[in-house]
């Protein structure tokens, strides 16, 4: 996958995007300038490689840096009765904006940032795709505007400020929801939205272009057979582009999950010879076997990957930094090493990401399919209170215990402290230690948690909804994104594409959680396509044995950073809560405390390690 940046009144530093994106474009670096606009591109080669080379320019008028992959470029070609000059998808989107303007974006199906600089009208086009998968972040200061597909290309770019409001919202959510940065004049573009810059007034006109809350909205009509159907052929539609783009060998990940393994089973249609990569964690859970099942039954060159957290200590400073910004989610530990791994074999991979965003994959679904918590019942909010508060923590995140313990936890809050208690679940029961002058640092999400939770929807799809906008969007693209360009290897996503974005949302909720059964259709499909054992396994995703690092592994670490006299957290959270949690001399669950602690560390190697430098 690519890397681009560019600038208006800004004269960019090409060493500085080189040593600060060099993974994303290892292959080939050029740029661009003409007036007050320069462009840099920095090329990870996977298709049409002899090109697609940028920026490209159409007819002295259009010039283009683009990261990501039409899918479906050759197919609009042929259906709009575009020609060119290459093979290219980058010159297809030239193609297609130079006829269509901005409504081009609903042509494609695909992943992308990109920014098309218009010399004639001195303007720059700047869009990204409908989920989000790949970033771009820019800068404005109403004298210059700078953008980059990441964080700390702007910070070597430019002077960077923290924006210390959106902190306490950083320790709630475990990231940076929406648009928010942890930098002063520096935003998200979000996920299906597109921005024009005017290169001579520098006023910049931010649109919507694609919302999956309209998709929730809808209601289809097929009965659970049709529905099967339909998704079977958008998913194997999906595969098939993914695995056909592409001069180079795609590969597959492969759990022991029914995500990956549906995937691995369609694409060895398109290629009988595909190479699957499954990953074992020391001392935890090990799906190699349900992996081979798979490999088995379809004959794939595969490859089963031991992962060892012997060089944790070492490496864990380098793996947060590549963020550019805190990052809570532990899995993006083992996230970096299998990425690593898988790139020693190919550049190009396969992965099971938005299936259980889109179908109902996660627990917590459950509940919300049988009541909307989101309606505001007295009793049982009452009810629920008291009894959370007598009964003790849970300290086995896996338990029945903890699932009705966390369930009487949520059912006793208010509006957005719902969904937190109900997702990431950080500070929950512990928010009033954060320390925000009055501030209402939730804002931001709670104005959209508002939109959402109000809507004449289903709890269960109200959940979902949030759950794209914030978990997906802001966290598990993010992790995935930059694991795997930290060793410039491009995931696709088959689960993601144009019309299951558009269809799984209006489908009915039965068809995603019936009865206790999470990601119901899913697993009907998979009785197609995969052996009996993987169907009913329950979802695991990669076990983060986070409470025993916190404990043994990381300690000192924890205590380096967190515990140190002048950490930033002290700026954030109330130090009498915080050296309590370090003393362990709080009444709090081990796999709480050890959440808490992870984000403040996250939270304090930014600091030093990248805000500092």
């Amino acid at each position: 996958m690519c890397g681009i940046a560019g600038s208006v009144n800004f004269k960019l530093s090409y060493p500085d995007i080189d040593k600060n994106m060099f993974h994303r474009g290892p292959d080939e670096q050029n740029g661009f300038m003409a007036d007050n606009v320069d462009l840099y591109h920095l090329r990870l080669s996977i298709l049409d490689i002899g090109g697609g080379k940028q920026p490209m320019h159409l007819e002295d008028r259009f010039t283009i840096i683009f990261n990501g992959e039409i899918y479906n470029h050759k197919e609009i070609r042929a259906q709009l009765n575009l020609h060119g000059k290459t093979s290219s998808d980058t010159e297809t989107l030239l193609l297609l904006y130079q006829k269509y303007g901005a409504d081009f974006l609903n042509y494609l199906e695909g992943m992308f940032a990109l920014a098309i600089y218009d010399k004639q009208e001195k303007k720059i086009f700047i869009a990204r795709d409908r989920a989000g998968k790949k970033p771009l972040y820019y800068y404005n200061d109403d004298q210059k505007i700078v953008f980059a597909s990441e964080l700390n290309c702007l910070k070597g770019l430019l002077p960077l400020q923290m924006e210390n409001n959106h902190f306490q919202h950083y320790l709630r959510l475990g990231s940076f929801y929406g648009t928010l940065t942890p930098y002063k004049n520096v935003t998200e573009l979000s996920a299906g939205h597109f921005l024009i810059i005017d290169c001579t007034t520098l006023e910049i006109t931010k649109k919507c272009w694609w919302h999956i809350n309209t998709f929730y909205e809808q209601n289809h009509t097929d009965n659970f057979e049709e529905s099967l159907e339909k998704v079977d052929g958008f998913l194997n539609a999906a595969v098939k582009r993914r695995v056909e783009s592409s001069d180079l060998e795609v590969g597959s990940f492969l759990s022991g999950g029914i995500d990956s393994g549906l995937v691995t089973a369609i694409a060895s249609k398109y290629n009988n010879k595909i190479k699957t990569f499954t990953v074992s964690f020391d001392g935890e859970y090990n799906e190699a076997p349900l992996a081979k099942l798979v490999a088995d039954k379809y004959n794939t060159h595969h490859s089963e990957i031991a992962i060892s957290f012997d060089h944790l200590k070492n490496d864990l400073e380098t793996i947060l930094c590549n963020y550019g910004e805190p990052f809570f989610d532990s899995s993006a530990i083992p996230s970096y090493y299998v990425s690593a791994a898988a790139k020693e074999h190919l550049t190009v991979i396969l992965n099971g990401d938005g299936a259980d965003e889109l179908f109902g994959g996660y627990r917590r679904y459950v509940p919300f399919a049988k009541h909307d918590f989101f309606k505001s019942n007295g009793l049982i909010k009452n009810i629920a209170g008291i009894a959370s508060s007598i009964l003790p923590p849970s300290n086995n995140k896996k338990s029945k215990y903890n699932y009705i313990y966390r369930l009487l936890s949520l059912a006793s809050k208010n509006n957005l402290e719902i969904y937190l208690s109900a997702g990431v679940d950080i500070m929950e029961n512990y928010e009033s230690n954060i320390l925000s002058n009055g501030l209402d640092y939730m804002q931001p999400m709670r104005e959209d948690f508002n939109a959402i939770a109000n809507a004449n929807i289903s709890g269960l799809r109200k959940i979902m909804n949030i759950d794209f906008n914030a978990t997906l969007f802001t966290d598990l693209l993010v992790k995935m994104d930059i694991a795997n360009m930290a060793h410039s290897l491009e995931g696709r996503s088959p689960f993601l594409c144009k019309e299951l974005l558009e269809y799984a949302p209006g489908m009915n909720d039965s068809f995603k959680i019936r009865g206790s059964s999470t990601k119901y259709l899913l697993r009907q499909l998979a009785k197609k396509y995969l052996p009996d054992e993987l169907i009913n396994q329950p979802k695991r995703g990669f076990e983060i044995p986070l409470k025993n690092w916190i404990e043994n592994e990381l300690k000192e670490i924890v205590f380096d950073y967190v515990g140190s006299a002048n950490a930033i957290s002290r700026q954030f959270i109330k130090t009498e809560f915080l050296d309590a949690l370090l003393s362990n001399t709080i009444k709090i669950s081990a796999e709480k405390r050890a959440k808490i602690l992870w984000t403040l560390l996250s939270m304090e190697i930014w600091y030093k390690k990248i805000y500092l430098q």
